[in-house]
């Protein structure tokens, strides 16, 4: 699995409009807290207990098609993306990317989210509900 920043992420989508972005967080921060513009949201961990959904790959598979379609995962701060690649991977995935920084980012020192990287500090197209 490659590991891109979220401008070489926005960069690929632009370029390759067939490569699909998933962001794996889950349903309410997908809605919430925002998402990239034109991201589709298939939950890495399952509200209330947070455990890993069964389903995820089968599901990444319905929405791509193949197994082949480029693939991009965003989470929260790039770490949650990384286990539902691996899961791609093992399910025979091959064009799987983790965008670094995910949506909000580290913490900072007075631990807030947003300030140091992320797709939307970054200034990416995203959008809230």
């Amino acid at each position: 699995m490659d590991h891109i920043t979220p401008q070489q992420a926005f960069d690929e989508l632009q370029a390759k409009p067939n490569t699909l972005l998933i962001d794996c967080r889950t349903e309410a921060e997908f809605y919430y807290v925002g998402h990239p513009v034109d991201a589709v949201n298939i939950e890495w961990n399952t509200e209330p207990d947070f455990e890993v959904n069964p389903h995820f790959s089968d599901s990444a598979l319905r929405m791509a098609g193949r197994k082949d379609r480029a693939i991009i995962l965003i989470c929260r701060s790039g770490k949650r993306s990384v286990d539902a690649g691996l899961a791609l991977e093992q399910h025979g995935f091959t064009n799987v990317r983790n965008v670094l920084e995910g949506f909000e980012g580290e913490l900072d020192p007075e631990h807030h989210r947003g300030t140091l990287g992320g797709w939307r500090m970054r200034g990416l197209p995203w959008r809230q509900l």
